[in-house]
């Protein structure tokens, strides 16, 4: 049996946590009411009149003011007034994620439907959490963004900070294994494959201020498990990166950039069937 001094302890961290942080289960039920609300797509039943959506709108409001209070910065009557300015902005949420479903929709030639690419596709359902999280991240609440961000993560493989600026028409292809981060800045119209990394050059904690991710302008096509990493690392407008490139450097505007492999077959005893030596190298060239 464990002992008293070891119960007190435990008992300790509970009560901190409790009154420090918002219950995660109640963070991942509000995150998949509010997504019931924007698409019929995620909810099993229709509502019987706009009355009924308004009300649940406003239920929802409850929900999140109550999930703010326990945090510190959003004490009284701030989660309040955090709470309202979010749902004010839900509009917008919902224009940008039409758009994005758009945008897969016409990416991807297995899409049929932009109905397929809400109800089916990882891409579209992490970049609609990201987009609540985001909006929260920008009105200065801590913590529950991440939580909210991190359920996507847990259902996709696609980690996406809250932190990050991501423009309009924004496809994901597939999508697992991406990562980006804090400080990124996503242009509109910016296509992602699966495996891709917009990430930092170094993981310093004394950075935790800076600009440690790259910027991607308008109109960019990054091909699976491209790597791009660096603060001021920009890739240009109307560019495209190809697969499992690294890129630490600037590239300009209409730019391809691709991993260039070299095929060497063995000369004098034949290899066995199928085998040959291979050697890489990467460059960039002018589109």
């Amino acid at each position: 049996m464990s002992t008293p001094d070891f119960v007190l302890r435990l008992y300790a961290s509970h009560s901190d946590f409790a009154c420090n942080l918002p219950s995660k289960q109640r963070a991942r039920e509000f995150v998949e009411e509010l997504l019931s609300i924007l698409f019929p797509h995620f909810i099993n039943q229709k509502y019987m009149g706009v009355d009924d959506i308004a009300d649940h709108i406003s239920e929802l409001e409850g929900d999140l003011t109550a999930l703010l209070h326990p945090l510190e910065s959003c004490a009284g009557d701030r989660a309040t007034t955090i709470a309202r300015s979010f749902f004010e902005h839900l509009p917008h949420i919902y224009d940008m994620l039409r758009l994005d479903a758009e945008a897969i929709h016409q990416g991807d030639p297995a899409a049929t439907t932009v109905d397929e690419v809400i109800l089916t596709y990882p891409g579209f359902y992490a970049i609609a959490v990201y987009r609540i999280a985001h909006a929260l991240y920008t009105l200065g609440v801590p913590i529950l963004p991440r939580v909210f961000t991190e359920f996507s993560h847990e259902r996709t493989g696609i980690d996406i900070h809250p932190g990050a600026h991501i423009g309009k028409s924004f496809c994901i292809d597939h999508g697992t294994g991406i990562v980006i981060g804090e400080t990124t800045r996503i242009g509109d119209h910016v296509k992602l494959y699966q495996g891709v990394t917009l990430g930092a050059l170094s993981v310093d904690k004394s950075l935790a201020l800076t600009k440690r991710h790259p910027t991607i302008e308008d109109n960019v096509v990054i091909y699976s498990h491209a790597t791009i990493l660096g603060g001021a690392t920009v890739i240009g407008h109307d560019s495209v990166v190809g697969g499992n490139v690294w890129i630490t450097e600037s590239v300009p505007p209409h730019t391809k950039v691709y991993h260039h492999a070299q095929v060497k077959v063995r000369s004098g005893t034949m290899p066995e069937a199928g085998f040959y030596e291979q050697s890489n190298d990467s460059e960039h060239t002018g589109a």
